[in-house]
């Protein structure tokens, strides 16, 4: 595994088409799922820096589904859509996540696991071939923009666990 930045307590690994991402909050597992998991929550934290989220729908069921628009800090918007498949609150979360043209880019499950007054938070994204999460990796900063949005989630959660 590699570390993330200094600052962070994010790591994540690579194996063939598989990325992991893991990281300790110190706050209780039910609080953080309810910031992955809230509508008016997840636009305060969601996205890599300089990023923002227009919701567009937000259904939290199997087979629900989460649309909404990035805005890049360039002005490009990226439509994004999760497709929630698994939801056993507030232990995991699995879903696709893609676009419009494609609605199954990688598919995603997220556990939470319960530490006390802490959460292991473990994102396991699968994407369909390792040159696809190359790019991704390459091309999108895929790695650097899980842990820029984990970073986000932590103050996140800071202002929510007073």
């Amino acid at each position: 595994m590699t570390q993330g930045p200094a600052m962070s307590n994010t790591q994540t690994s690579i194996q063939g088409r598989e990325l992991r991402v893991q990281r300790m909050f110190q706050a209780p597992r039910e609080l953080v799922f309810q910031a992955w998991t809230d509508p008016k929550h997840l636009p305060n934290w969601w996205g890599p820096n300089g990023f923002t989220i227009t919701m567009q729908e937000f259904e939290l069921t199997p087979g629900g589904t989460w649309r909404y628009i990035m805005h890049g800090p360039d002005g490009t918007d990226y439509d994004n859509v999760i497709r929630y498949l698994d939801i056993a609150a507030p232990e995991r979360l699995v879903y696709h996540h893609g676009d419009t043209q494609n609605e199954q880019m990688f598919h995603v499950t997220v556990t939470f696991v319960d530490k006390g007054a802490a959460t292991e938070l473990m994102m396991t994204s699968l994407f369909p071939t390792a040159e696809e999460l190359e790019m991704a990796v390459q091309q999108y900063g895929a790695v650097e923009g899980a842990n820029q949005t984990l970073n986000r989630l932590e103050s996140a959660l800071s202002e929510l666990n007073r």
